[in-house]
């Protein structure tokens, strides 16, 4: 009798790939060959090492669950393969959970805490079940209006969700949707004509180099915090890239300099990023000879001493870990380097990407603003 058995694959860094076993085989109808194979693109920590990550692999082992027995009964109603017109109907949310749980190992903290709350407005508006066959159009325009209308999940809260952070979710739902339709779990693409939210233009906030010498003369709580966050200003490396960071990924040579070896945990890019020697001596400093730099630090550990930091050096900004990284951008333009090649410095695939920054720091409006100059009575030398 025909059988289906949810089966892992190994994969590095102690993850498994979950994949279906077809037997017999079944034919591919896009390379026209037999495969036992149906590869769900879902994954599993080995040794899961906390309860997050436990609740991550009984989500996820769930979830293939559902599409194994779905899959079984189409298969034994001889509805082979990956056909496009095989639908398999399953809890939408429970999808959207485990494309959640597969961010947490793929993305930085920051960006998968935002998916992860993303997830709680749309069981806010939905509830903890819909069938992805219930789905439609409607569905998709209610979704939208709820995140621009809705008050913030916080008790007692009277503020709605500010249009960038809707924007944001809504967008992480149109992704979902997406990646519901290309493995056949809708039978429209809902996301094709979903209409975007646009985003309200923001400052980048950033620290000139007057500030990080006043920061750097400022005590902190955590030395190491400010360590790392003086690499991200020196370096424009995101608070992910620091904390996986390890010597192993550290060469020199006479022609690069120092440089590290970098696989992005955000894009998955491998490049060589040379650093100064100012940034290697962070490095130096932190009395580590191998394995991780940054040793025993969490991104908890970060947000309140960060704040009282910059409280305490004077400086009124609004600054987060991440605006570090906004710095390096945005003096590396004030000093002269060319969009390009600050756009490779960070990792960036697009130069668009990279663009946000000259609106902080457009020299060219710097130069014009300073062309026309008056002597209006000598007050000029009082300047």
């Amino acid at each position: 009798m025909a059988n289906i058995t949810v089966r892992k694959k190994k994969l590095a860094n102690d993850m498994y790939s979950l994949y279906l076993d077809y037997w017999p085989a079944i034919t591919n109808p896009k390379t026209g060959k037999e495969t036992r194979r149906e590869f769900l693109k879902l994954k599993l920590y080995g040794k899961p090492k906390d309860a997050k990550q436990k609740a991550h692999n009984k989500e996820i082992s769930e979830f293939a669950e559902i599409i194994r027995a779905k899959r079984l009964v189409q298969f034994r109603e001889k509805e082979y393969g990956f056909k496009e017109n095989v639908n398999i109907s399953v809890n939408f949310i429970a999808f959207y959970k485990s494309v959640v749980g597969e961010k947490l190992n793929t993305t930085s903290h920051s960006n998968y805490l935002a998916w992860k709350a993303s997830l709680k407005y749309l069981t806010e508006f939905a509830g903890a079940k819909i069938l992805t066959h219930q789905l439609n159009e409607g569905h998709v325009h209610r979704y939208r209006l709820f995140l621009l209308e809705t008050k913030r999940l916080k008790a007692d809260s009277k503020l709605t969700l500010s249009v960038n952070t809707a924007s944001t979710y809504y967008k992480h739902f149109i992704g979902v949707l997406k990646k519901a339709y290309k493995r056949n779990l809708l039978l429209t693409d809902l996301a094709d004509h979903a209409e975007f939210i646009k985003e309200e233009q923001t400052y980048r906030q950033y620290l000139t180099e007057e500030e990080l010498d006043v920061l750097w003369k400022t005590e902190i709580k955590i030395e190491k915090i400010k360590h790392m966050a003086f690499f991200a200003a020196l370096t424009g490396f995101r608070f992910s890239d620091i904390l996986n960071l390890k010597w192993e990924s550290i060469y020199k040579d006479k022609h690069q300099g120092t440089y590290i070896q970098l696989k992005e945990q955000k894009t998955g890019n491998i490049n060589n990023h040379p650093i100064s020697d100012s940034a290697y001596s962070l490095l130096k400093a932190q009395g580590v000879g191998q394995g991780v730099v940054f040793k025993d630090i969490k991104y908890t550990q970060v947000t309140r001493p960060l704040k009282q930091w910059i409280i305490d050096s004077g400086i009124n900004k609004k600054i987060s870990f991440h605006n570090f990284r906004h710095s390096y951008a945005t003096l590396q333009l004030a000093n002269g380097t060319d969009i390009y090649t600050v756009s490779k410095l960070l990792g960036h695939k697009n130069v668009s990407t990279t663009q946000i920054y000259t609106k902080v720091m457009d020299k060219n409006k710097i130069i014009a603003a300073n062309r026309i100059n008056l002597d209006l009575d000598g007050l000029l030398t009082d300047i």
